[in-house]
């Protein structure tokens, strides 16, 4: 895939201080047909405040601009749908690269909060006290409660060696801390592997465009140390480039659908495995959690609806919305959802995630040391 369609389909994980915004993927060119339906009204408008208001001369276009693009945005009810302006745009362009310049924690919006769904491990959030769930109410100062997605996540990034101040209200907790961040170089490697006995453990903290290249030794080392099992650790992975998680869930299926993505039209596309060297028969299991989303999803809902894994742990986070970045004439862009993800089956993954097989109240450690007696079983 070219880099033009990763960055259609991203505005991602990692872009900022990683922006989950989900994987999104270009289903074809905008439907021009109902373009033009109600801009002659708007346009009135415009030209009516432009030349009849009494401070006209206070006015500016770029202020009205912005606030009729806005507004339209919030009509929809959409959670990922932001503007941003020429300069966010540039910077939303930062692609899952495996390396970026911030705090190194991912958040997203849920129920019209600012939230963390995990600091990558020793980042300077993780440091510095951050952690999943964490809500964020202000950025250095500034409330978050009237800022897109776009915009809080791309003021917390900045410059390496700068500070941000976020006051952050931990789960479970009925007071605010304000946590004081340098920002630094984040290196993020997005595969962990090791031998434990005879089972195979493989973290995968995101489908970044490293993932494959890592993978690759992981899955011949597999063959030389004889493992008799595999544990695919996604929690806490919040997703990242669609042709990536194809080509992780090629490692363990073989010709079968993996997802079904749903247009605005009603029109169902399937995108199926792709021919890979080397496919694994070998027992799975997979851990989840409630900051599994976006493409680990579809990885586990893929193999839960063939039957090639146990999936294990609690309810996914349930993002499967289709999200694609369109620039503007003025290069200022807007991101709004244009599709949906189904699992194989036809589950809707969005709002509902993926439930586990096997529900574990074991975290950590101990839900890893669970995995391998399930398998040795």
């Amino acid at each position: 895939m070219s880099k033009t369609s990763k960055l259609i389909i991203s505005l991602l994980v990692v872009a900022i201080i990683a922006l989950t915004f989900g994987i999104g993927y270009a289903f074809g060119r905008i439907n021009t047909s109902i373009s033009g339906e109600g801009l002659d009204i708007v346009g009135q408008a415009w030209d009516i405040i432009l030349t009849d208001y009494i401070d006209r001369d206070q006015l500016e276009t770029s202020t009205l601009k912005r606030s009729a693009i806005e507004g339209m945005l919030d009509s929809l009810d959409d959670p990922y749908a932001s503007y941003l302006e020429a300069e966010y745009y540039e910077l939303g362009l930062s692609s899952l690269e495996g390396e970026f310049s911030g705090i190194g924690a991912e958040v997203t919006v849920k129920d019209k909060q600012l939230m963390i769904i995990a600091p990558f491990a020793d980042s300077p959030a993780d440091k510095a006290g951050i952690r999943a769930g964490d809500i964020i109410i202000e950025i250095d100062g500034e409330p978050v409660m009237d800022m897109s997605l776009a915009e809080a996540v791309i003021k917390i990034r900045g410059p390496e060696g700068t500070a941000v101040k976020l006051l952050i209200l931990h789960e479970g907790e009925t007071e605010p801390e304000e946590i004081e961040i340098i920002r630094t170089r984040v290196e993020v490697p997005s595969v962990r592997f090791e031998m434990k006995e005879d089972i195979a453990y493989i973290n995968i903290t995101q489908f970044s465009e490293r993932t494959v290249d890592e993978l690759a030794p992981v899955f011949q080392d597999l063959i030389e140390n004889k493992a008799k099992g595999i544990i695919l650790d996604l929690r806490g992975n919040p997703g990242g480039y669609l042709d990536i998680v194809v080509s992780v869930t090629s490692y363990f299926l073989s010709e079968v659908p993996i997802v079904n993505i749903v247009n605005n039209q009603g029109e169902v596309a399937a995108l199926h495995v792709t021919k890979n060297a080397i496919t694994t028969d070998l027992p799975v299991v997979v851990l989840v959690d409630s900051a599994s989303a976006s493409g680990s999803e579809v990885l586990a809902g893929a193999l839960q609806d063939h039957g090639r894994a146990t999936i294990a742990g609690t309810t996914t986070y349930g993002k499967g919305s289709v999200n694609i970045l369109h620039q503007l004439d003025d290069g200022s862009g807007i991101y709004i959802t244009t599709a949906r993800w189904l699992t194989p089956n036809g589950r809707l993954i969005e709002g509902k995630g993926i439930e586990p097989d096997i529900e574990l109240e074991l975290t950590g450690e101990d839900a890893i040391l669970w995995a391998i007696d399930y398998l040795n079983r």
